[in-house]
Protein backbone atom coordinates (compact mmCIF):
# COMPACT_ATOMS: atom_id res chain seq x y z
CA UNK A 1 0.00 0.00 0.00
CA UNK A 2 1.38 3.28 -1.24
CA UNK A 3 1.88 5.90 1.99
CA UNK A 4 -1.01 7.72 2.34
CA UNK A 5 -0.49 11.35 1.05
CA UNK A 6 -1.66 12.81 -1.69
CA UNK A 7 -2.02 16.14 -3.75
CA UNK A 8 -5.27 16.89 -6.17
CA UNK A 9 -5.42 19.22 -8.69
CA UNK A 10 -9.31 20.24 -9.54
CA UNK A 11 -9.98 21.45 -13.01
CA UNK A 12 -13.14 22.47 -11.76
CA UNK A 13 -11.79 25.27 -9.73
CA UNK A 14 -9.42 26.35 -12.58
CA UNK A 15 -12.04 27.32 -14.74
CA UNK A 16 -14.02 28.90 -12.56
CA UNK A 17 -11.00 31.11 -11.44
CA UNK A 18 -10.41 31.80 -14.81
CA UNK A 19 -13.85 33.16 -15.60
CA UNK A 20 -13.44 34.77 -12.17
CA UNK A 21 -10.24 36.79 -13.75
CA UNK A 22 -11.81 37.12 -17.41
CA UNK A 23 -15.06 39.00 -15.02
CA UNK A 24 -12.62 41.24 -13.31
CA UNK A 25 -10.41 42.24 -16.64
CA UNK A 26 -13.42 43.27 -18.48
CA UNK A 27 -12.78 43.01 -22.16
CA UNK A 28 -8.84 42.54 -21.71
CA UNK A 29 -7.51 39.44 -23.12
CA UNK A 30 -6.22 37.37 -20.28
CA UNK A 31 -2.92 35.35 -20.01
CA UNK A 32 -2.49 32.52 -17.82
CA UNK A 33 0.39 32.48 -15.77
CA UNK A 34 2.23 29.27 -15.49
CA UNK A 35 5.54 29.84 -14.28
CA UNK A 36 7.60 27.65 -11.65
CA UNK A 37 5.40 24.82 -12.88
CA UNK A 38 2.07 25.90 -12.76
CA UNK A 39 3.00 27.48 -9.13
CA UNK A 40 3.75 23.79 -8.50
CA UNK A 41 0.64 22.25 -9.92
CA UNK A 42 2.24 20.95 -13.21
CA UNK A 43 1.65 22.29 -16.21
CA UNK A 44 0.04 19.29 -17.83
CA UNK A 45 -2.55 18.92 -15.01
CA UNK A 46 -3.32 22.80 -14.90
CA UNK A 47 -3.93 22.71 -18.86
CA UNK A 48 -7.26 21.61 -19.45
CA UNK A 49 -8.71 24.18 -16.14
CA UNK A 50 -6.62 26.65 -17.82
CA UNK A 51 -7.49 26.64 -21.50
CA UNK A 52 -9.92 29.14 -21.63
CA UNK A 53 -7.42 31.88 -21.19
CA UNK A 54 -6.13 33.97 -24.26
CA UNK A 55 -2.66 32.80 -23.74
CA UNK A 56 -0.24 31.50 -21.16
CA UNK A 57 3.18 33.27 -19.91
CA UNK A 58 5.95 31.58 -18.35
CA UNK A 59 9.15 31.98 -18.07
CA UNK A 60 11.33 29.49 -20.05
CA UNK A 61 11.63 27.83 -22.82
CA UNK A 62 11.44 24.41 -21.64
CA UNK A 63 7.60 25.23 -20.42
CA UNK A 64 7.31 26.93 -23.50
CA UNK A 65 7.46 23.61 -25.21
CA UNK A 66 5.27 21.54 -23.00
CA UNK A 67 2.63 24.26 -23.59
CA UNK A 68 3.00 24.16 -27.16
CA UNK A 69 3.18 19.87 -27.17
CA UNK A 70 -0.22 19.85 -25.07
CA UNK A 71 -1.79 20.74 -28.17
CA UNK A 72 -1.80 24.78 -27.53
CA UNK A 73 -1.21 27.08 -30.90
CA UNK A 74 -2.15 30.50 -29.47
CA UNK A 75 0.15 33.12 -27.73
CA UNK A 76 2.64 32.39 -25.18
CA UNK A 77 4.67 34.70 -23.42
CA UNK A 78 8.14 34.78 -22.25
CA UNK A 79 7.78 37.15 -19.05
CA UNK A 80 11.42 37.64 -18.84
CA UNK A 81 12.25 37.54 -22.09
CA UNK A 82 15.18 35.40 -23.94
CA UNK A 83 18.85 34.81 -21.62
CA UNK A 84 20.72 34.29 -24.86
CA UNK A 85 20.76 34.89 -28.21
CA UNK A 86 20.26 31.68 -29.77
CA UNK A 87 17.19 31.46 -27.78
CA UNK A 88 15.28 33.83 -30.57
CA UNK A 89 15.64 31.15 -32.81
CA UNK A 90 13.70 28.98 -30.21
CA UNK A 91 11.19 32.10 -30.33
CA UNK A 92 10.68 31.83 -33.97
CA UNK A 93 10.13 28.26 -33.76
CA UNK A 94 7.72 28.28 -31.62
CA UNK A 95 6.04 31.23 -32.45
CA UNK A 96 6.45 32.71 -28.79
CA UNK A 97 5.69 36.95 -27.86
CA UNK A 98 8.95 37.48 -25.61
CA UNK A 99 9.67 40.50 -23.43
CA UNK A 100 12.17 42.95 -23.69
CA UNK A 101 13.61 44.52 -20.74
CA UNK A 102 17.27 45.66 -21.44
CA UNK A 103 19.68 46.79 -24.34
CA UNK A 104 21.27 43.22 -24.89
CA UNK A 105 18.04 42.06 -25.83
CA UNK A 106 17.65 44.19 -28.17
CA UNK A 107 21.12 43.64 -29.38
CA UNK A 108 20.17 39.92 -29.77
CA UNK A 109 17.33 41.01 -32.11
CA UNK A 110 19.22 43.19 -34.11
CA UNK A 111 21.29 40.49 -34.81
CA UNK A 112 18.78 37.70 -35.52
CA UNK A 113 18.02 36.35 -38.75
CA UNK A 114 14.21 35.30 -39.42
CA UNK A 115 11.98 35.22 -42.22
CA UNK A 116 8.87 35.76 -39.46
CA UNK A 117 9.35 39.42 -37.33
CA UNK A 118 8.65 38.82 -33.78
CA UNK A 119 6.31 40.19 -31.41
CA UNK A 120 7.90 41.80 -28.57
CA UNK A 121 7.19 43.74 -25.27
CA UNK A 122 9.05 46.20 -23.70
CA UNK A 123 9.13 46.49 -20.48
CA UNK A 124 8.96 49.88 -18.11
CA UNK A 125 11.02 49.90 -14.39
CA UNK A 126 8.09 52.04 -13.03
CA UNK A 127 9.31 51.55 -9.25
CA UNK A 128 9.69 48.08 -9.15
CA UNK A 129 13.11 48.32 -9.78
CA UNK A 130 13.74 44.19 -10.97
CA UNK A 131 13.59 44.51 -14.60
CA UNK A 132 12.80 47.27 -17.30
CA UNK A 133 14.13 49.93 -18.82
CA UNK A 134 14.09 53.46 -16.74
CA UNK A 135 11.66 55.90 -17.48
CA UNK A 136 13.85 58.65 -18.81
CA UNK A 137 15.54 55.79 -21.06
CA UNK A 138 11.92 54.19 -22.32
CA UNK A 139 11.19 55.93 -25.78
CA UNK A 140 14.47 55.70 -27.05
CA UNK A 141 14.37 51.72 -26.53
CA UNK A 142 10.95 51.47 -28.23
CA UNK A 143 12.33 53.52 -31.00
CA UNK A 144 15.10 51.25 -31.70
CA UNK A 145 12.73 48.37 -31.08
CA UNK A 146 10.24 49.86 -33.11
CA UNK A 147 12.96 50.29 -36.53
CA UNK A 148 13.72 46.70 -36.43
CA UNK A 149 12.67 44.47 -39.25
CA UNK A 150 13.08 41.31 -37.12
CA UNK A 151 10.04 43.03 -34.63
CA UNK A 152 6.72 42.91 -35.67
CA UNK A 153 5.19 44.95 -33.27
CA UNK A 154 5.94 46.55 -29.64
CA UNK A 155 3.34 46.25 -26.84
CA UNK A 156 4.15 47.89 -23.59
CA UNK A 157 4.77 46.34 -19.97
CA UNK A 158 5.16 46.89 -16.49
CA UNK A 159 4.93 44.94 -13.17
CA UNK A 160 3.51 46.88 -10.22
CA UNK A 161 5.82 46.12 -6.74
CA UNK A 162 2.55 47.19 -4.18
CA UNK A 163 -0.70 45.92 -5.75
CA UNK A 164 -1.50 43.93 -3.03
CA UNK A 165 -1.35 46.36 -0.34
CA UNK A 166 -2.64 50.23 -0.14
CA UNK A 167 0.39 52.95 0.10
CA UNK A 168 0.83 56.14 0.91
CA UNK A 169 2.49 57.26 -2.46
CA UNK A 170 -0.96 57.81 -3.76
CA UNK A 171 -4.27 56.79 -3.20
CA UNK A 172 -3.70 53.09 -4.64
CA UNK A 173 -1.14 50.99 -4.12
CA UNK A 174 -0.52 51.49 -7.82
CA UNK A 175 -1.13 55.01 -8.28
CA UNK A 176 2.31 56.15 -8.56
CA UNK A 177 3.85 53.30 -11.05
CA UNK A 178 0.66 53.40 -13.18
CA UNK A 179 1.52 57.21 -13.63
CA UNK A 180 4.90 56.86 -14.46
CA UNK A 181 3.92 54.18 -17.07
CA UNK A 182 1.57 56.11 -18.44
CA UNK A 183 3.60 59.18 -18.84
CA UNK A 184 6.13 56.83 -20.75
CA UNK A 185 3.76 55.10 -23.33
CA UNK A 186 1.72 58.20 -23.94
CA UNK A 187 1.42 58.60 -27.60
CA UNK A 188 3.25 55.28 -28.60
CA UNK A 189 1.37 53.13 -30.88
CA UNK A 190 0.88 49.26 -29.42
CA UNK A 191 -1.07 47.44 -26.55
CA UNK A 192 -0.87 47.51 -22.40
CA UNK A 193 -0.10 45.02 -20.07
CA UNK A 194 0.27 46.21 -16.58
CA UNK A 195 -2.20 43.98 -14.58
CA UNK A 196 -0.98 41.09 -12.35
CA UNK A 197 -3.56 39.23 -10.32
CA UNK A 198 -3.95 41.54 -7.36
CA UNK A 199 -4.52 44.46 -9.55
CA UNK A 200 -7.14 43.09 -11.18
CA UNK A 201 -9.26 41.68 -8.52
CA UNK A 202 -8.19 45.05 -6.34
CA UNK A 203 -8.79 47.71 -9.10
CA UNK A 204 -10.17 46.75 -12.74
CA UNK A 205 -13.34 47.83 -11.86
CA UNK A 206 -11.96 50.79 -9.96
CA UNK A 207 -13.56 53.94 -11.57
CA UNK A 208 -11.11 56.22 -12.08
CA UNK A 209 -8.26 53.94 -13.06
CA UNK A 210 -10.08 50.72 -13.71
CA UNK A 211 -9.96 50.63 -17.92
CA UNK A 212 -5.96 51.86 -17.66
CA UNK A 213 -5.50 49.00 -15.04
CA UNK A 214 -7.15 46.18 -16.99
CA UNK A 215 -5.20 47.53 -20.29
CA UNK A 216 -5.50 45.08 -23.41
CA UNK A 217 -3.99 41.76 -21.27
CA UNK A 218 -4.04 40.95 -17.76
CA UNK A 219 -1.46 38.86 -16.57
CA UNK A 220 -3.26 36.94 -13.52
CA UNK A 221 -1.05 34.12 -11.59
CA UNK A 222 -1.89 33.40 -7.80
CA UNK A 223 -5.14 33.98 -8.25
CA UNK A 224 -5.61 31.07 -10.77
CA UNK A 225 -4.78 28.60 -8.62
CA UNK A 226 -7.02 29.95 -5.12
CA UNK A 227 -4.85 31.65 -3.19
CA UNK A 228 -5.86 35.41 -2.75
CA UNK A 229 -3.28 37.84 -3.98
CA UNK A 230 -3.76 40.56 -0.93
CA UNK A 231 -4.26 37.95 2.00
CA UNK A 232 -5.24 38.64 4.75
CA UNK A 233 -6.77 41.69 4.13
CA UNK A 234 -9.08 39.90 1.55
CA UNK A 235 -9.11 36.15 1.72
CA UNK A 236 -10.20 34.03 -1.35
CA UNK A 237 -13.75 33.35 -0.68
CA UNK A 238 -13.77 37.20 -0.60
CA UNK A 239 -12.69 37.32 -4.14
CA UNK A 240 -14.26 33.99 -4.91
CA UNK A 241 -11.68 31.89 -5.90
CA UNK A 242 -11.50 28.22 -5.20
CA UNK A 243 -8.61 26.21 -4.33
CA UNK A 244 -6.63 24.21 -7.11
CA UNK A 245 -4.89 22.24 -5.16
CA UNK A 246 -5.67 19.92 -1.97
CA UNK A 247 -3.14 18.26 -0.15
CA UNK A 248 -4.45 15.48 1.52
CA UNK A 249 -3.20 13.18 4.16
CA UNK A 250 -3.93 10.29 7.36
CA UNK A 251 -3.68 9.72 10.71
CA UNK A 252 -1.30 6.83 11.66
CA UNK A 253 -1.40 6.92 14.54
CA UNK A 254 -2.76 8.41 18.00
CA UNK A 255 -0.77 8.70 21.52
CA UNK A 256 -2.14 10.35 24.72
CA UNK A 257 -0.39 13.14 26.21
CA UNK A 258 -0.77 13.68 30.48
CA UNK A 259 0.31 17.02 31.73
CA UNK A 260 3.75 17.71 31.50
CA UNK A 261 4.50 15.04 28.35
CA UNK A 262 5.72 16.82 24.92
CA UNK A 263 5.51 15.51 21.43
CA UNK A 264 8.01 15.90 18.89
CA UNK A 265 11.63 16.79 18.24
CA UNK A 266 12.56 19.42 20.79
CA UNK A 267 9.90 18.97 22.43
CA UNK A 268 8.15 22.47 21.64
CA UNK A 269 4.46 21.65 22.52
CA UNK A 270 4.13 20.24 26.39
CA UNK A 271 0.43 19.08 27.37
CA UNK A 272 -0.60 21.10 30.49
CA UNK A 273 -3.92 18.99 30.35
CA UNK A 274 -4.48 15.67 28.78
CA UNK A 275 -4.00 15.79 24.57
CA UNK A 276 -5.08 13.02 22.05
CA UNK A 277 -2.21 13.37 19.48
CA UNK A 278 -2.72 12.00 16.02
CA UNK A 279 0.40 11.64 14.21
CA UNK A 280 -0.31 12.02 9.89
CA UNK A 281 1.80 11.25 7.06
CA UNK A 282 3.06 14.43 6.18
CA UNK A 283 6.15 16.56 6.72
CA UNK A 284 8.77 18.96 5.04
CA UNK A 285 10.00 16.32 3.26
CA UNK A 286 6.31 16.28 0.99
CA UNK A 287 6.98 20.36 0.74
CA UNK A 288 4.52 20.96 4.31
CA UNK A 289 6.94 23.88 5.98
CA UNK A 290 9.19 22.71 8.84
CA UNK A 291 8.53 26.39 10.68
CA UNK A 292 4.90 25.70 10.86
CA UNK A 293 4.16 26.15 14.56
CA UNK A 294 1.50 24.70 17.37
CA UNK A 295 -1.70 25.82 16.33
CA UNK A 296 -1.39 25.88 12.24
CA UNK A 297 -4.52 25.30 11.19
CA UNK A 298 -5.16 21.60 9.45
CA UNK A 299 -8.71 19.83 8.82
CA UNK A 300 -9.20 16.00 10.43
CA UNK A 301 -12.24 14.40 9.09
CA UNK A 302 -13.74 18.09 7.78
CA UNK A 303 -13.39 19.61 10.81
CA UNK A 304 -10.93 21.80 12.07
CA UNK A 305 -7.87 21.26 14.34
CA UNK A 306 -4.42 22.46 15.17
CA UNK A 307 -1.06 21.33 14.41
CA UNK A 308 1.64 20.77 17.66
CA UNK A 309 5.00 20.83 18.20
CA UNK A 310 7.43 20.70 15.05
CA UNK A 311 6.97 19.46 11.98
CA UNK A 312 9.19 16.02 11.33
CA UNK A 313 11.07 15.30 7.69
CA UNK A 314 8.00 12.59 7.43
CA UNK A 315 5.26 13.20 10.00
CA UNK A 316 3.27 15.65 11.81
CA UNK A 317 1.12 15.96 14.94
CA UNK A 318 -2.59 17.34 14.82
CA UNK A 319 -4.52 18.06 17.85
CA UNK A 320 -7.48 15.37 18.65
CA UNK A 321 -8.43 16.14 21.88
CA UNK A 322 -11.91 18.21 20.54
CA UNK A 323 -12.59 15.08 17.63
CA UNK A 324 -13.94 12.14 19.99
CA UNK A 325 -14.27 9.83 16.52
CA UNK A 326 -10.99 10.83 14.83
CA UNK A 327 -8.44 8.14 15.00
CA UNK A 328 -5.99 6.14 12.82
CA UNK A 329 -7.38 6.11 9.20
CA UNK A 330 -8.75 9.48 9.57
CA UNK A 331 -8.55 12.02 7.09
CA UNK A 332 -6.43 14.52 6.94
CA UNK A 333 -6.71 18.00 4.79
CA UNK A 334 -3.22 19.98 5.05
CA UNK A 335 -4.77 22.54 2.55
CA UNK A 336 -7.43 23.40 0.29
CA UNK A 337 -11.07 21.42 -0.08
CA UNK A 338 -12.15 18.35 2.43
CA UNK A 339 -13.89 15.44 0.54
CA UNK A 340 -17.36 15.34 0.33
CA UNK A 341 -18.26 12.80 3.04
CA UNK A 342 -16.36 15.14 5.42
CA UNK A 343 -18.80 17.97 4.08
CA UNK A 344 -16.26 19.67 1.81
CA UNK A 345 -14.57 21.95 4.03
CA UNK A 346 -12.02 24.55 2.24
CA UNK A 347 -8.93 25.37 4.74
CA UNK A 348 -7.47 27.95 2.69
CA UNK A 349 -3.64 27.64 1.80
CA UNK A 350 -3.32 31.09 2.56
CA UNK A 351 -4.16 30.35 6.24
CA UNK A 352 -1.54 27.93 6.43
CA UNK A 353 1.22 30.22 4.62
CA UNK A 354 0.35 33.24 7.07
CA UNK A 355 0.91 30.48 10.20
CA UNK A 356 4.08 29.95 8.96
CA UNK A 357 4.95 33.20 8.14
CA UNK A 358 5.42 32.86 4.37
CA UNK A 359 2.82 33.44 1.29
CA UNK A 360 0.80 30.63 -0.26
CA UNK A 361 2.76 31.12 -3.23
CA UNK A 362 5.71 29.19 -1.81
CA UNK A 363 4.14 26.44 -0.02
CA UNK A 364 2.21 25.36 -3.74
CA UNK A 365 5.74 25.83 -5.04
CA UNK A 366 7.39 23.63 -2.63
CA UNK A 367 5.04 20.54 -2.91
CA UNK A 368 7.96 17.51 -2.73
CA UNK A 369 8.14 15.48 -6.09
CA UNK A 370 7.46 12.58 -4.07
CA UNK A 371 3.97 13.72 -3.23
CA UNK A 372 1.45 11.86 -5.70
CA UNK A 373 -0.47 14.33 -7.67
CA UNK A 374 -4.23 13.18 -9.28
CA UNK A 375 -6.26 15.31 -11.26
CA UNK A 376 -9.71 15.33 -10.64
CA UNK A 377 -12.72 17.39 -12.09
Amino acid sequence: MPRPIQATIHTAALRHNVRRLRGAAGAARVWAVVKANAYGHGIERVYAGLRGADGFALLDLVEAERVRALGWRGPILLLEGVFEPRDLEVCSRLELWHTVHCDAQIDALAAHKTHAPQRVWLKLNSGMNRLGFAPARYRAAYARLAALPQVAEVGHMTHFANADVNSANGATGIAAQLAVFNTATEGLPGERSVANSAALLRYGDALDIGAQVRGDWGRPGIALYGSAPDYPEHDAAHWDLQPAMTLTSRILAVQHLEPGQSTGYGALFTADAPVRVGIAACGYADGYPRVAPTGTPVLVDGARTRTLGRVSMDMLAVDLTGLPRAGAGSAVTLWGRAAPEHGGAILPIDEVARAAGTLGYELLCALAPRVPVIVAD
